[in-house]
């Protein structure tokens, strides 16, 4: 009878054995894990002379079998005389082990590389653990990713903001400057939950229409203000969609915007100039303010009015609202203080490898930050008050 052909063995054959080295690196991990848990119990090495009088020693091994996030594997757990030894990583009595994916899933959700946590893993615990690993572990998230993306969201928010993060994501072969799209809401009791994000694919009015639809076709029928950052065919493509929504220019960006074409020496006279404008009681005198400020400073920074001026549709709408809606639209701290924690995150990334990559990281870390979210600010209940008035037809008084 002839030889099988190297070729015979099958994808399922494969992908059995590549379970099967999970399994055993997860294994291995672990109990390597509880060996240290027991050194740092006892306070001393293995076979360290000084274990001999310290009244506590090894006392060998137990079998216990433990069920993951895959399925049961059969682990030895350390010993020590006295039986004070309690493992933390997985206590006694406990059947269920599903701490090594998270672990792993939380250091990757802070920034970590595969590169980074390998080390940390080996660092700890004294064991090396394959890319391949790490990688399926966080690959398991994108399933919940795309649950989360997918997710049914309100049928009204009275605010939403949009905002923008660039990140380098290799592209067919070449690394590309790629724009993460966030939008942040906030629901009618004025928790912050964000609705999604997404991946740049093309320039434009199509990109942004797709965005909304998804937006609307998850169950949200109205937006009363959405917040912009002068994004190039965004108003058209939300008003297409909420037809009834108020575009409103992210006053922030607009002033940092202005900033950056001034020097330190000059920046603060500047930025005290434009809060004329951005704090006048109606958009008249908000006009007025912005004469002004061209008169003074537009031989020397030209720039700043005429942005000013070319985005006034999207800057005037903030002047019809009171000072409790104004604070909140102009206060983005909390998409501020978002986008600063995901900066944290990436910065040290060269580039993603793919925008699957990217997407599953700024998840993790999108969920880390929203554990941290505190109740909504005391302003909330005026500005709610205000909104009931100026969107009387629309406000939904059955759900606040």
């Amino acid at each position: 009878m002839g030889a099988y052909p190297i070729n015979c063995v099958s994808d399922h054959d494969i992908l059995h054995e590549r379970e099967r080295i999970f399994k055993a690196l997860k294994k291995a991990l672990l109990e390597r894990t509880l060996s240290a848990e027991l050194t740092d119990h006892l306070g001393y090495e293995p076979h360290d002379p000084k274990g001999r009088k310290s009244g506590n020693s090894r006392n060998g091994h137990g079998n216990k079998r433990v069920t993951g996030e895959d399925d049961e594997m059969s682990i030895t757990v350390p010993r020590d005389r006295d039986a004070s030894f309690e493992p933390r990583i997985i206590k006694k009595g406990q059947r269920r082990f599903d701490g090594f994916d998270d672990k792993i899933i939380s250091m990757y959700a802070r920034g970590m590389s595969v590169r980074e946590i390998r080390a940390h893993l080996e660092e700890l615990y004294g064991i090396e653990v394959s890319p391949d690993l790490i990688s399926r572990v966080t690959d398991e998230v994108m399933d919940e990713v795309r649950e989360w993306q997918s997710r049914p969201l309100d049928e009204v928010y009275p605010i939403i903001i949009f905002d923008a993060l660039r990140v380098k994501i290799r592209d067919e072969g070449t690394v590309r400057n790629k724009a993460i799209y966030l939008a942040l809401g906030f629901t009618m009791d004025g928790h912050k939950e964000v609705l999604g994000l997404w991946i740049e694919q093309t320039e434009g009015a199509k990109f942004w229409l797709r965005v909304m639809n998804e937006i609307k076709n998850r169950g949200v029928n109205d937006v009363f203000i959405a917040v912009v950052d002068g994004l190039k065919g965004f108003p058209d493509a939300i008003t297409a969609v909420f037809p009834e929504a108020s575009v409103q220019t992210c006053i922030v960006h607009m002033i940092r915007g202005s900033l950056r074409y001034v020097g330190w020496k000059e920046r603060k006279a500047v930025a005290k100039d434009l809060k004329a404008i951005y704090s006048a009681a109606t958009d008249e005198l908000a006009l007025h303010e912005l004469d002004s400020f061209d008169k003074k400073w537009g031989d020397k920074f030209p720039s700043i009015a005429e942005s000013w001026r070319r985005n006034w549709e999207q800057v005037i709408p903030f002047f019809a609202y009171p000072a409790d809606v104004r604070k909140i639209i102009y206060t983005t701290n909390a998409i501020e203080s978002l986008n600063m924690s995901l900066r944290k995150i990436i910065k040290n990334r060269g580039h993603f490898p793919s925008d699957e990559a990217a997407t599953k990281l700024l998840y993790l870390a999108l969920r880390n930050a929203a554990k941290k979210w505190t109740m909504p600010p005391r302003i909330w209940k005026q500005a709610m008050n205000q909104f009931a008035v100026l969107f009387h037809d629309r406000f939904p008084f059955s759900i606040y």
